[in-house]
């Protein structure tokens, strides 16, 4: 949990500026899906979860 977490951080939220509350949760929910669904993890041998 904490991995990802620090993802979150250094992957989106440190470099994005959001005009809005309802910005920055869209952009935050697309990165969850994101992360859960395409992103490549070291656990999982570099695959992404759907690949994996």
């Amino acid at each position: 949990m904490e991995s990802f977490f620090r993802s979150l951080k250094a992957e989106r939220v440190y470099l994005t500026r959001y005009a809005s509350y309802q910005e920055a949760k869209t952009d935050l929910f697309d990165y969850i899906r994101f992360y859960n669904h395409r992103r490549r993890h070291l656990t999982l041998g570099y695959l992404s979860p759907m690949e994996f």
